[in-house]
C-alpha cells in the first residue's frame, strides 16, 4: 500500500480539478456566509417539481459525481479495488470542506440513497462478485437505488413487513407492495426486504436482495404529495422471479441487512462533499435570512440562531462517529439513531427560528428573495420525523442499547409473524 500524499499537496491537486470543473463562490461567501439575493434558493425538504426538471436535477447530480470520480473524489476514503482512493478520512473531510467553496449542482434523495446508503450496504453484505460488480456502479451515480422497505401495513415496524419471498430452486418469487420508496421510478436498483418465512418470530424470517427495477411483474405508481411533486412511490411485485444469485446476504439476514442501512440513512455527515448544501437548508441560509430582514441583532432572535448553531455542531460530531464506521465498511451501531434524533430535532429547531425570523412574510409571499421559500421547509420537516424510523423508534434503540434501560413490552416478541393479530 502506497503511503499517502501530503495533504497540502492533495488539497491543492482537489483545488486545481474544482477550479477547472466548477466556478468558485463568490468572495466571503463561507460557510458562514452567503451572497444574499444571488442564485437559487432551496430549503425545501421534498422536491415538488415536475418529473422531467426532477430528472433533470438528477442527472445534474450524477453527472457532477461522475466527473469527480474520473479522480477518486467521490470515494476519497474507499478502497481503490472498489473506485476509491484509499486514503485517510481526514482527506474526504478537507475535500469537503474544499468542495463547499464552489457552486456545485443541487443533491437529491435518490443519489443520496445509492451512494451513500446501498453502495456501503453492498460493500457489507455482498458477495465478491456483488462487490465488484455493483458497489462502482453506486458510487459513481451511473445506476440509482432505492430502497424498498416501507408497506401499508406496516408503518414504523418494519418487521412486520408482509410482502413474500418464496424460494424456487434457484429464484425466488416476490409478491407484495412497498410504499414511500422515494425515487423508485428513476431507479435501475432497488434493495428488498421480504418474508421468507412466516412462522417463525418477525426478526428472524426475512431476507435482502438488490434487484432490478424491471424484472417483468414489477408496476411502479408515484404517489402524488401536497406539495405539488411526486418523489414518493408505491412499487407491487406480482410473481416477480427474482435469481438467488441477487440475494444480499445470508437467508434471514433482512433484518440485519436493514438496519444496517438504517444506520446509514441516520449518518447526516457529509463530509466528503454531496454537493448542493444540506437538505432542508443548512445555518448559513438561515442566518442570511436573518441578517436580510435585519433581525439578526434581536437577542431572542440572536439566542435561537445560537441554539440552531450549537445543535448543528452537536449533529455533526455525533453523526462523525458512524461515518467513521461507514468508512470502515461496518454496520452502524446506535450513534447513528442518536445522530438522526438530532438531526430531525435540528430541522425542527430551525422551523422554529425560521418562524421567529421571518413573522408573517413565511405565509404570505411578498416577493422579497429568500424569505416565502421557507414555507416549504416548515411544512416539510416534521416527515422527517418519520423517514428512515421514527423519532419514537430511535428513542427506543437508544434507551435499550445505549443507556441500557430495559425493553419496551413486546407482545408479539416470541410470537412467530403468522400469529401474530394484523
Amino acid at each position: 500500500m502506497s503511503a499517502a500524499p501530503d495533504l497540502d499537496e492533495f488539497l491543492a491537486e482537489a483545488t486545481a480539478f474544482l477550479d477547472e470543473h466548477a466556478e468558485r463562490r463568490s468572495s466571503g461567501e463561507h460557510d458562514d456566509e452567503m451572497v444574499w439575493g444571488k442564485g437559487e434558493f432551496d430549503v425545501s425538504v421534498f422536491h415538488a417539481l415536475s418529473e422531467n426538471d426532477e430528472r433533470a436535477l438528477l442527472q445534474r447530480a450524477q453527472d457532477w459525481t461522475q466527473t469527480k470520480a474520473e479522480r477518486g473524489y467521490h470515494a476519497i476514503d474507499w478502497p481503490t479495488e472498489l473506485g476509491g482512493l484509499g486514503l485517510p478520512s481526514a482527506y474526504a473531510r478537507a475535500y469537503g470542506r474544499l468542495e463547499r467553496g464552489y457552486q456545485t449542482p443541487a443533491g437529491h434523495e435518490t443519489h443520496s440513497v445509492t451512494t451513500r446508503l446501498i453502495a456501503p450496504t453492498v460493500r457489507v453484505f455482498g458477495t465478491d462478485e456483488q462487490r465488484a460488480d455493483l458497489v462502482p456502479r453506486f458510487l459513481t451515480a451511473r445506476e440509482l437505488c432505492c430502497q424498498l422497505f416501507s408497506e401499508p401495513g406496516a408503518g414504523s415496524d418494519l418487521a412486520g413487513l408482509s410482502c413474500r419471498a418464496e424460494r424456487d430452486g434457484d429464484e425466488w418469487v416476490i409478491n407484495g407492495q412497498k410504499v414511500w420508496s422515494s425515487g423508485a421510478q428513476f431507479s435501475r436498483w432497488g434493495e428488498l426486504i421480504a418474508r421468507h418465512d412466516p412462522d417463525v418470530v418477525k426478526h428472524k424470517g426475512m431476507t435482502a436482495f438488490v434487484i432490478p427495477m424491471d424484472l417483468p411483474g414489477t408496476t411502479i405508481r408515484p404517489i402524488k404529495q401536497m406539495s405539488g411533486g411526486s418523489s414518493f412511490n408505491e412499487v407491487f411485485f406480482d410473481d416477480v422471479r427474482v435469481p438467488d444469485s441477487m440475494r444480499l446476504g445470508d437467508v434471514g439476514d433482512g433484518w440485519k441487512v436493514a438496519l444496517t442501512t438504517l444506520g446509514f440513512e441516520r449518518d447526516h455527515s457529509d463530509s466528503a462533499g454531496g454537493g448542493g448544501g444540506r437538505v432542508g437548508g443548512s445555518w448559513r441560509q438561515l442566518l442570511a435570512t436573518a441578517r436580510a430582514v435585519g433581525v439578526n441583532a434581536d437577542p431572542v432572535v440572536r439566542q435561537r440562531l445560537a441554539r440552531v448553531y450549537a445543535d448543528h455542531r452537536i449533529e455533526q460530531f455525533v453523526s462523525r462517529r458512524s461515518a467513521d464506521l461507514r468508512r470502515a465498511g461496518q454496520p452502524a451501531g446506535p450513534e447513528g439513531s442518536l445522530g438522526k434524533l438530532l438531526w430531525t430535532n435540528g430541522m425542527n429547531g430551525m422551523s422554529d427560528a425560521i418562524s421567529a425570523v421571518l413573522g408573517a412574510a413565511l405565509v404570505a409571499d411578498t416577493g422579497a428573495w429568500g424569505t416565502y421559500e421557507w414555507g416549504a421547509h416548515v411544512l416539510g420537516a416534521p416527515g422527517y420525523r418519520i423517514a428512515g424510523g421514527s423519532d419514537e423508534v430511535q428513542r427506543n434503540i437508544i434507551g435499550e442499547r445505549v443507556l441500557g434501560l430495559p425493553a419496551e413490552p413486546r407482545v408479539d416478541k416470541d410470537a412467530a409473524w403468522r400469529d401474530v393479530p394484523r
